[in-house]
Order: C-alpha cells, then structure tokens, then sequence
C-alpha cells in the first residue's frame, strides 16, 4: 500500500523518528549507564543489564487504542525496515535511524494452529508460532537483527570498522550471528565458539558457510560461554550472546507478533517457550509488559517455561514456592536432544527473577510457571507434531512436552489456547530424527524409540524383472513397460491397495 493512500490521521505515525531515551540499567545495584557503548554487565556491581527508554511508550500519550491501529496499518507498508520486527519500533529500539536497521526477512512467522486429531491428543486446542522459518532457520535471528541494527549506528556514530562479534552457540545463535555479521561486511567479521561434538552438521555448516571463524572447544555450552565472557572483557569485541540485552529487546518481538495475530486479545492464552540461556523467556515477559503497561493489551497470558531433566536450573529454582527460600545454584548438564536448552547456567537468570516477579504483580495471580520434562517426552512429541503436519524442531517438541505436563498440573484452564513455540527448524535436527528411528542413541540420552514413531525408506525390488534402470542406463519399450507394471504392483501390495 502506498504512502498517499493511508488515511491521513495515521500518515504521521507511519515513519517514526528517532526519539527514545535509552539506558543500560543494572538489576542489582540500579545504576543507569549510557548506551554510547557496548557494556554486557554493570561496570559498578558486574550484574547484568536490560535496556530501559526513559521515553517508553506509556509516556507517548499515544493510547493503546491508537498503538493497535499503528501497527495494523504499518502491516501494510512495503518499506523493509519496518516489515520486520521493527514495525513495533517504538517498542524495540526507538533511537536507531530506519536507514541503519538491519533487515534479511526476520519476524512475522507464522501461527499453525494444530490439526483436530493433535488436539484431542494433547487435551487442548494450540498453535505452533513456526520460529524456524526465520532467515538462519531459528528464533536467534529476532534479535540479531536488533543487536547488529545497534552495531550498525553505533559503527556509523562513532566511525568504526574491524570489529570482531564474537559469540558462544549451541548451534543456532552462531548461525544467525554469522548470518548478520556478515550482511555487514564491512564493519564486521564474526567469531563463534561452539562445544565440540555438541552442534549438529547441519547448525554447524551454516556459521561455516556464512565465511565465520569458528572454534571448537571442549566441554559444553557453558564452557564456550565463560571463554566467550573473557574475550568480552579484555578485548575489543563485540559480543553477541543473550548477555546482550540488544539482543533482548529484538526478541520482545515474538510477543508483540502473538498479541497482534490474535488482536490483541491474549488474556486466554498460554505461551509456551523453553529455557535455554533464559534469554528468551525473559524476552516474552518483556514484550508482554510493555505492550500491557502501554495499554496495548488489556490482560497478560499465562507463560510456561520448560526444561528438560538434563537441564534445569530454572525449574529447580522455581520447586521452593516461598521466593525468600529460593537460591539459584546451576547445574551439571547431560546430552540433550534439545540442544539449545542445555545450558546449566543461563546468564539471563537474574533477568528472569525480576521479570517473573513483575509479570505475577500485575494481576495478582501466578502467570508464569515452570515445568520439566524428559528426553523421551521431547523426542516423542516433536515426531507426533511433524506427523500432524507441522515442522517442529526439538525445542518445539520440548514445548509441546511442556505444555502436555502444564495441562495434566492444571496450569492451564479450560477454554485456554496455547502458543508453542518451535524455536528452530526441524532440518537442523534431522540427526536427532535419524537416531531415533535408527535406535542409535547413547544410554546417556535415555531415550529408547517408539516403534508406532518409527520410519524408514522400503526398497523396492519388483520380482520377476530382469532389466533395471540406472544412472545413465535408462529402459525403454517392452524392458520398461514390464519395469514400471511389476514396480507399481509391488508398491500397492505394500499399501494394501486394490485394483480398480
């Protein structure tokens, strides 16, 4: 749709203006610090950071009413800037020029709403927001898109080049770290340290083939994380990790997306998202703060958060009801199908305490829980949601799991529509697939495979047939006419076919 042709009221709030006031923030001592540089952690208590606008959208005098039109009608708009996560501008970032935001078709993934057998399977009717049709296939790319936006006008203020982005990855943050960094070339030269035999092939040839530096290292995630802390703190890199809290604010987008795909109406909904560096969930209450506290919304969903018995620091935490009780200690971690969630240590942590008591305070009432689930509930939901039509990764397996143990704890209340989130796409994990069919998991996975969840190819060997075609070799005439006759009536005994 074209400029001249939106209503003349909303014109002016079409294109929006760098206006915002933004600051680092400390959770622990509550210092401020100005955003003119890349800090990770409080430079006065070393806690980490979130970014606040001074100037939020709560204070525009724009009423949610107002907001809700805005971003209905920039839904129309053909201006890439503002097709992806920052059409909610205002609400992410609102001191990068449009010029400066970065943009490779992030955002705005789709809501699949389960099939009529999954529902009845599952006890309640859900959708899957299909995070893995991001650009680099995973929910990372939000807010990359977001931290290399930031990186892109803090290079043009301040006239940099060279810079080193460097982060640590259990497979998707490295790709989409690649991915961005090297859309910018030109100022930037991406870094990423992944845990040795802990990425799949196919997450680890997308930072490859993005031109990345990448170095493995042993150990697990956690491990390249604290080697990653200690380039960010005696060198001039740019880190790129959820301790980012650039990194933060793209990702509120997820939230907005849900609130905007269901009108804005999402008191009835149950949000469902793993843990991993607890980035993410951070994120979601987040974005569903702003968007409450602007009136945007009128009602907060409930969110699950789910981790899996090899990774659960979160969950553990959350087991002592009376918050004075409560002490973080991080755990060991085990093999997990669910990669990206086996952190035993998320940096996001402290960020999670504040959130989750906030988003409680609202309303009064617990809204967010947090449950556990097993390897086997993870590998047996993603293959029953990919068998009812969806494209579901193991972390979406890991949220349906977590959304099926919501329900039987009664988390979740009649009438209440869940939004699961497949935080990748289930290509990247075609290995963890072909382990379960191939029943070639390591004991240490503890997960033994379903035969009814079972699959293999059936070759096809037509009796009787003498001549066979090959690569280069083809038949023709009576050779064929009799290749193609025994081949398909061998394929229809198998389907348990009859002849017309």
């Amino acid at each position: 749709m074209k400029y001249e042709d939106f209503p003349q009221e909303i014109k002016p709030y079409l294109y929006p203006e760098p206006k915002g006031l933004m600051v680092y923030n400390c959770l622990q001592c509550g210092s401020d610090f100005d955003i003119s540089q890349l800090l990770y952690t409080c430079p006065e208590c070393g806690s980490v950071l979130l970014l606040v606008d001074k100037n939020g959208p709560e204070n525009s005098g724009i009423n949610g009413k107002e907001w809700r039109r805005i971003f209905d009608y920039r839904r129309m708009l053909n201006d890439l800037p503002l097709k992806g996560i920052f059409r909610y501008y205002e609400f992410i970032a609102p001191v990068i020029p449009l010029d400066l935001i970065v943009y490779l078709g992030e955002g705005h993934t789709p809501l699949v709403r389960a099939n009529k057998s999954l529902t009845r399977e599952v006890g309640s009717q859900f959708y899957f927001k299909n995070d893995g049709l991001n650009p680099s296939a995973s929910f990372k790319d939000r807010g990359m898109a977001c931290a290399l936006s930031y990186i892109n006008y803090l290079a043009k203020e301040k006239n940099l080049s060279d810079i080193v982005a460097v982060c640590a990855s259990t497979g998707d943050t490295s790709a989409s770290a690649a991915l961005y960094a090297s859309y910018l070339r030109d100022i930037l030269h991406p870094a990423v340290l992944l845990p040795k035999g802990k990425v799949t092939p196919q997450q680890l040839s997308q930072p490859l083939g993005s031109g990345a530096k990448v170095f493995e290292i042993p150990g697990v995630f956690d491990d390249c994380m604290k080697v990653v802390e200690q380039l960010a703190e005696n060198y001039n890199v740019a880190l790129l990790n959820s301790k980012n809290s650039w990194r933060i604010l793209g990702q509120e987008s997820f939230s907005f997306e849900i609130a905007q795909d269901f009108d804005y109406e999402v008191g009835d909904k149950v949000v469902v998202v793993p843990i991993g560096n607890a980035g993410n969930i951070t994120a979601v209450m987040s974005g569903f703060l702003k968007f409450f506290k602007a009136g945007v919304i009128d009602s907060l969903p409930k969110i699950i958060g789910v981790q899996s018995e090899h990774a659960d620091p979160v969950y553990k935490y959350y087991l002592e009801p009376e918050p004075r009780c409560r002490h973080f200690k991080p755990v060991t971690v085990k093999p997990s199908v669910a990669q990206a969630a086996m952190i035993g240590n998320p940096v996001s942590m402290p960020r999670v305490i504040r959130l989750v008591d906030a988003y409680n305070g609202i309303e009064d009432e617990q809204k967010i829980f947090v449950v556990q689930v097993s390897e086997q509930e993870i590998m047996d939901c993603m293959l029953t949601a990919n068998r009812n039509g969806h494209i579901v990764c193991t972390q979406g397996g890991e949220s349906l799991a977590g959304f099926k143990r919501a329900i039987k704890l009664g988390y979740v209340s009649d009438g209440e529509t869940g939004v699961l989130d497949s935080t990748a796409h289930m290509l990247k994990f075609a290995v963890f697939q072909d382990m379960y069919f191939t029943d070639s998991f390591d004991p240490e996975f503890e997960i033994t495979p379903k035969d009814d969840l079972k699959n293999a190819p059936i070759e096809v060997k037509p009796k009787g047939v003498q001549k066979l075609p090959a690569p280069g070799k083809p038949l023709s005439g009576e050779d064929l006419n009799i290749f193609v006759k025994q081949t398909a009536a061998e394929i229809a005994k198998f389907l348990g076919l009859e002849p017309k």
